[in-house]
């Protein structure tokens, strides 16, 4: 399971960048990183998302999509894996 959560981790990173890279904003992003401290807009997360959704080929419910749950690398790798559920990895 640990392998697993270490591979949604790097995913969400990586999809995190991504749209960092889009939006223009250069930051250096660790798991515990506050994604609107970094500078995303609501615009940005919204993109992050659907970044997330199409990544993990999941489409998220609407109680999941919380600023809670998008606060940073490590509470969409938390909600990704909610949404996963246990038999996944």
């Amino acid at each position: 399971m640990h392998d697993f959560a270490v591979n949604v981790q790097n995913r969400v990173l990586s999809v995190v960048r991504s749209v960092l890279e889009q939006n223009a904003i250069t930051a250096d992003v660790h798991p515990e990183s506050r994604l609107v401290d970094i500078g995303l807009s609501s615009m940005g997360m919204v993109e992050l998302m659907l970044k997330v959704e199409a990544e993990f080929d999941l489409i998220l419910p609407q109680l999941a999509i919380t600023p809670e749950n998008f606060q940073s690398v490590k509470t969409m790798e938390r909600m990704i894996l909610n949404q996963l559920g246990p038999g996944s990895g």
